[in-house]
């Protein structure tokens, strides 16, 4: 129970996965949350000796409360909390229905209220903690057939700035990592000659890999004792912020 405690959600696949990779690292013990991807978890679990697993689907607040209580039993702390799990729903804003909209409008309220959760239950308690969200460059950049989503990530990163704020003086810090073009699935369904655009764009020229993401989410978790607030953009040079 000595063994500080991260929890990623989505935690099964892509960066999500090179997170869990990355505080195991650094000495965490992680929970590995997974909504559908059950065995790329199970496959994570296996890898990581010092993990534990937890299924929820973050769209309901009753799952997220069962989530809850199975940390309580399972861990009992969680130091470092990475809201990384999320989905794109994707249509211009003529054809998107109510209901796609609303699907993707429900990850914005899963990350803010398991964040409320792990906060009273645990990082107040103990008088320490580190939140880190995972948000994205089109938050800020904005995207075509994207609206949804684009705002779901600015949401979050303004989420950041205000919980960062609220929690000053607590020792709990919150940040936002905001990656650009990384290899995964989800950028692994792209065209080649969209990618090659893509990369066109990035002054690096190259799309970015999960572990370097991973590597400012693990800095943020363990070091990173003065930064509070900010979003820090990880895209080869695609945006400055």
């Amino acid at each position: 129970m000595d063994k500080p405690v991260a929890l990623v959600t989505g935690g099964g696949t892509g960066i999500g996965a090179a997170c869990v990779r990355a505080l195991a690292a650094e000495g965490f013990r992680v929970g590995i949350h997974y909504r559908a991807s059950a065995q790329k978890a199970a496959a994570l679990h296996e890898e990581i000796a010092d993990s534990f697993l937890v299924q929820a689907d973050l769209a309901s607040l009753e799952e997220i409360d069962a989530l809850i209580q199975t940390l309580k039993e399972t861990s009992g702390r969680v130091d470092a909390l990475v809201n990384n799990a999320g989905w794109s729903v994707n249509a211009d804003i003529i054809t998107m229905k109510v209901e796609q909209f609303d699907a993707q409008r429900t990850m914005t309220r899963g990350a803010w209220y398991l964040t409320k959760r792990i906060l009273r239950q645990f990082m107040m308690r103990a008088g320490s903690g580190r939140v880190i969200n995972i948000s994205s460059v089109v938050g800020h950049t904005g995207n075509p057939g994207q609206i949804a989503y684009t705002m779901e990530k600015a949401a979050l990163d303004a989420f950041t700035r205000s919980l960062a704020q609220e929690m000053a003086g607590r020792n709990i810090l919150v940040n936002s990592v905001a990656p650009g073009f990384i290899d995964t699935d989800m950028t692994g369904e792209l065209p080649a000659e969209v990618k090659e655009k893509i990369m066109g764009n990035i002054p690096l020229g190259r799309i970015g890999r999960p572990e370097e993401i991973a590597d400012v989410v693990a800095f943020l978790a363990t070091r990173g004792s003065y930064i509070t607030g900010s979003v820090v953009h990880v895209n080869g040079g695609l945006y400055g912020g």
